[in-house]
Protein backbone atom coordinates (compact mmCIF):
# COMPACT_ATOMS: atom_id res chain seq x y z
CA UNK A 1 0.00 0.00 0.00
CA UNK A 2 1.09 3.64 -0.26
CA UNK A 3 2.53 5.40 2.46
CA UNK A 4 0.21 8.05 1.94
CA UNK A 5 -3.63 7.83 0.69
CA UNK A 6 -4.34 11.26 0.44
CA UNK A 7 -4.92 13.75 -2.80
CA UNK A 8 -2.98 17.37 -3.65
CA UNK A 9 -6.45 18.74 -2.06
CA UNK A 10 -6.31 16.78 0.78
CA UNK A 11 -2.82 17.53 1.98
CA UNK A 12 -3.23 21.20 0.48
CA UNK A 13 -1.97 22.11 -2.57
CA UNK A 14 -4.28 24.71 -3.98
CA UNK A 15 -4.14 23.09 -7.72
CA UNK A 16 -5.99 20.10 -9.06
CA UNK A 17 -4.03 16.87 -10.81
CA UNK A 18 -6.34 15.20 -13.16
CA UNK A 19 -4.69 11.70 -14.35
CA UNK A 20 -5.77 9.23 -16.86
CA UNK A 21 -5.25 5.34 -17.38
CA UNK A 22 -5.86 2.57 -19.83
CA UNK A 23 -4.11 0.09 -21.96
CA UNK A 24 -2.16 0.33 -24.75
CA UNK A 25 -4.89 1.62 -27.67
CA UNK A 26 -7.10 2.60 -25.36
CA UNK A 27 -7.23 6.38 -26.31
CA UNK A 28 -6.91 7.50 -23.18
CA UNK A 29 -4.50 10.19 -24.96
CA UNK A 30 -7.13 11.21 -27.10
CA UNK A 31 -9.36 12.24 -24.22
CA UNK A 32 -6.96 14.04 -22.19
CA UNK A 33 -6.12 15.83 -25.36
CA UNK A 34 -9.67 16.75 -25.62
CA UNK A 35 -10.16 17.57 -22.23
CA UNK A 36 -6.98 20.08 -22.20
CA UNK A 37 -7.97 21.84 -24.94
CA UNK A 38 -11.69 22.61 -23.87
CA UNK A 39 -10.15 23.35 -20.45
CA UNK A 40 -7.65 25.71 -22.41
CA UNK A 41 -10.36 27.22 -24.44
CA UNK A 42 -12.59 27.85 -20.52
CA UNK A 43 -9.54 30.20 -19.81
CA UNK A 44 -7.97 27.59 -17.16
CA UNK A 45 -4.30 26.90 -16.02
CA UNK A 46 -3.49 24.09 -17.06
CA UNK A 47 -0.35 22.00 -17.49
CA UNK A 48 0.06 18.52 -18.86
CA UNK A 49 2.43 16.16 -18.29
CA UNK A 50 3.41 12.92 -20.12
CA UNK A 51 4.53 9.20 -18.55
CA UNK A 52 7.86 8.64 -19.49
CA UNK A 53 9.06 12.03 -20.65
CA UNK A 54 11.44 13.51 -18.26
CA UNK A 55 14.54 14.54 -20.57
CA UNK A 56 16.98 13.60 -17.45
CA UNK A 57 15.92 10.01 -18.71
CA UNK A 58 14.42 9.83 -21.73
CA UNK A 59 17.56 9.34 -23.67
CA UNK A 60 18.75 6.18 -21.64
CA UNK A 61 15.42 4.48 -21.69
CA UNK A 62 15.30 4.98 -25.46
CA UNK A 63 18.27 3.21 -25.51
CA UNK A 64 17.84 0.22 -23.29
CA UNK A 65 14.38 -0.12 -24.93
CA UNK A 66 16.20 -0.18 -28.81
CA UNK A 67 18.25 -2.64 -27.40
CA UNK A 68 16.48 -4.50 -25.37
CA UNK A 69 18.53 -4.27 -22.39
CA UNK A 70 16.00 -3.57 -20.07
CA UNK A 71 15.09 -6.19 -17.19
CA UNK A 72 11.74 -5.82 -15.16
CA UNK A 73 13.58 -4.11 -12.23
CA UNK A 74 15.22 -1.31 -14.23
CA UNK A 75 12.79 -1.02 -16.16
CA UNK A 76 10.86 -0.23 -13.50
CA UNK A 77 13.26 1.69 -11.75
CA UNK A 78 13.95 3.94 -14.63
CA UNK A 79 10.34 4.75 -15.10
CA UNK A 80 10.43 6.04 -11.48
CA UNK A 81 13.44 8.05 -11.31
CA UNK A 82 11.30 9.31 -14.89
CA UNK A 83 8.49 10.58 -12.50
CA UNK A 84 10.19 11.43 -9.50
CA UNK A 85 11.77 14.39 -11.86
CA UNK A 86 8.42 15.49 -13.17
CA UNK A 87 7.01 15.08 -10.18
CA UNK A 88 9.66 17.14 -8.05
CA UNK A 89 10.21 19.87 -10.80
CA UNK A 90 7.07 19.92 -12.99
CA UNK A 91 3.93 18.70 -11.10
CA UNK A 92 4.33 19.76 -7.48
CA UNK A 93 5.41 23.49 -8.05
CA UNK A 94 2.49 23.84 -10.39
CA UNK A 95 -0.16 22.34 -7.99
CA UNK A 96 1.53 24.76 -5.62
CA UNK A 97 0.61 27.53 -8.33
CA UNK A 98 -3.08 26.74 -8.44
CA UNK A 99 -2.87 25.11 -12.03
CA UNK A 100 -4.91 21.97 -12.92
CA UNK A 101 -2.15 19.33 -14.25
CA UNK A 102 -3.13 16.69 -16.45
CA UNK A 103 -1.09 13.55 -16.19
CA UNK A 104 -1.20 10.83 -19.07
CA UNK A 105 -0.35 7.74 -17.14
CA UNK A 106 0.23 8.41 -13.24
CA UNK A 107 1.47 6.01 -10.39
CA UNK A 108 -1.43 3.69 -11.56
CA UNK A 109 0.73 2.05 -14.97
CA UNK A 110 3.86 1.58 -12.91
CA UNK A 111 1.64 -0.44 -9.80
CA UNK A 112 0.00 -2.23 -13.33
CA UNK A 113 3.11 -2.96 -15.52
CA UNK A 114 5.98 -3.86 -13.51
CA UNK A 115 3.77 -5.75 -11.39
CA UNK A 116 2.56 -8.07 -14.87
CA UNK A 117 6.67 -8.14 -15.13
CA UNK A 118 7.52 -9.89 -12.21
CA UNK A 119 8.09 -6.95 -10.20
CA UNK A 120 6.76 -7.26 -6.31
CA UNK A 121 3.76 -5.07 -5.36
CA UNK A 122 4.83 -4.10 -2.18
CA UNK A 123 8.20 -2.73 -3.33
CA UNK A 124 6.75 -0.73 -7.14
CA UNK A 125 4.42 1.19 -4.89
CA UNK A 126 7.38 1.69 -2.04
CA UNK A 127 9.16 3.25 -5.57
CA UNK A 128 6.28 5.38 -5.23
CA UNK A 129 5.35 6.17 -1.67
CA UNK A 130 6.00 10.15 -2.10
CA UNK A 131 3.70 11.12 -4.19
CA UNK A 132 0.19 12.02 -3.81
CA UNK A 133 -2.65 10.66 -5.10
CA UNK A 134 -4.54 12.65 -8.29
CA UNK A 135 -7.73 14.48 -7.19
CA UNK A 136 -9.48 12.89 -9.98
CA UNK A 137 -8.80 9.62 -12.15
CA UNK A 138 -10.12 8.08 -15.49
CA UNK A 139 -9.82 4.37 -16.80
CA UNK A 140 -10.64 4.12 -19.94
CA UNK A 141 -11.81 0.40 -20.40
CA UNK A 142 -11.58 -0.74 -23.91
CA UNK A 143 -11.60 -4.35 -25.19
CA UNK A 144 -8.33 -5.75 -26.29
CA UNK A 145 -9.46 -6.44 -29.56
CA UNK A 146 -10.63 -2.50 -30.06
CA UNK A 147 -7.33 -1.78 -28.35
CA UNK A 148 -5.21 -4.00 -30.86
CA UNK A 149 -6.88 -2.29 -33.96
CA UNK A 150 -6.76 1.09 -32.70
CA UNK A 151 -2.55 0.89 -32.90
CA UNK A 152 -2.62 -1.31 -36.26
CA UNK A 153 -4.56 1.85 -37.68
CA UNK A 154 -2.36 4.26 -36.73
CA UNK A 155 1.44 2.25 -37.03
CA UNK A 156 2.30 -1.20 -39.32
CA UNK A 157 3.54 -2.97 -36.43
CA UNK A 158 3.79 -3.49 -32.72
CA UNK A 159 5.97 -2.11 -30.71
CA UNK A 160 8.59 -5.01 -28.58
CA UNK A 161 7.60 -3.75 -25.08
CA UNK A 162 4.52 -3.00 -25.68
CA UNK A 163 3.22 -6.36 -27.11
CA UNK A 164 5.47 -7.65 -24.06
CA UNK A 165 7.70 -9.56 -25.83
CA UNK A 166 10.67 -9.69 -23.24
CA UNK A 167 8.16 -11.65 -21.18
CA UNK A 168 8.55 -14.64 -23.68
CA UNK A 169 4.33 -14.99 -23.60
CA UNK A 170 4.21 -15.60 -27.01
CA UNK A 171 6.25 -15.69 -30.35
CA UNK A 172 3.49 -13.96 -32.25
CA UNK A 173 3.44 -10.25 -31.32
CA UNK A 174 -0.30 -10.02 -31.43
CA UNK A 175 -0.93 -12.60 -29.10
CA UNK A 176 1.81 -11.39 -26.93
CA UNK A 177 0.02 -8.00 -26.99
CA UNK A 178 -3.45 -9.60 -26.06
CA UNK A 179 -2.06 -11.70 -23.05
CA UNK A 180 0.43 -9.11 -21.72
CA UNK A 181 -2.22 -6.42 -22.02
CA UNK A 182 -5.02 -8.76 -20.92
CA UNK A 183 -3.10 -8.83 -17.24
CA UNK A 184 -2.03 -5.11 -17.28
CA UNK A 185 -6.44 -4.95 -17.61
CA UNK A 186 -6.72 -7.21 -14.58
CA UNK A 187 -4.02 -4.98 -12.29
CA UNK A 188 -6.24 -2.26 -13.42
CA UNK A 189 -9.77 -3.28 -12.57
CA UNK A 190 -8.06 -4.92 -9.10
CA UNK A 191 -7.07 -0.97 -8.57
CA UNK A 192 -10.18 0.53 -9.48
CA UNK A 193 -12.18 0.55 -5.93
CA UNK A 194 -9.10 1.03 -3.97
CA UNK A 195 -8.28 4.19 -6.13
CA UNK A 196 -11.56 5.05 -7.10
CA UNK A 197 -11.10 5.37 -10.64
CA UNK A 198 -13.83 7.29 -12.68
CA UNK A 199 -14.46 4.34 -15.09
CA UNK A 200 -15.33 5.03 -19.19
CA UNK A 201 -16.78 2.92 -21.52
CA UNK A 202 -13.68 3.15 -24.48
CA UNK A 203 -15.49 1.38 -26.92
CA UNK A 204 -18.06 4.37 -26.98
CA UNK A 205 -17.61 6.73 -29.74
CA UNK A 206 -14.66 9.62 -29.07
CA UNK A 207 -17.26 12.40 -28.26
CA UNK A 208 -19.49 10.30 -26.25
CA UNK A 209 -16.68 9.31 -23.74
CA UNK A 210 -15.37 13.40 -23.66
CA UNK A 211 -19.00 14.47 -23.08
CA UNK A 212 -18.62 11.93 -19.76
CA UNK A 213 -15.60 13.44 -18.67
CA UNK A 214 -16.25 17.42 -18.65
CA UNK A 215 -19.31 16.35 -16.79
CA UNK A 216 -17.15 14.67 -14.60
CA UNK A 217 -14.40 17.27 -14.32
CA UNK A 218 -17.09 20.10 -14.23
CA UNK A 219 -18.90 18.25 -11.01
CA UNK A 220 -16.36 17.55 -9.17
CA UNK A 221 -13.62 20.57 -9.54
CA UNK A 222 -14.54 24.24 -8.89
CA UNK A 223 -13.32 25.33 -12.32
CA UNK A 224 -13.88 28.57 -11.76
CA UNK A 225 -11.05 28.73 -9.04
CA UNK A 226 -8.32 28.01 -11.48
CA UNK A 227 -9.21 30.87 -14.47
CA UNK A 228 -6.56 32.82 -15.83
CA UNK A 229 -7.04 36.54 -14.83
CA UNK A 230 -8.62 38.29 -17.59
CA UNK A 231 -6.69 41.29 -18.88
CA UNK A 232 -8.32 44.15 -18.99
CA UNK A 233 -8.14 47.15 -21.34
CA UNK A 234 -9.22 51.13 -21.07
CA UNK A 235 -10.83 52.50 -24.55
Amino acid sequence: MLPTRKTFAEVGFPGRLIAVEGLDGSGKSTQIYLLKRWLELTGAKVFFSEWNSSELVKSATSKGKKRQLLTSTTFSLIHATDFADRYERQLVPLLRAGYIVLCDRYVYTAFARDVVRGCQPEWVRANYGFACLPDLTFFFKANLEVSLQRILDNRPELKYFEAGMDLNLSPDPYESFRIFQGRILEQYLAMSQEFNFVVIDANQPVETQQTIVRQTVGSRIDLAQYLLPQTSTNS
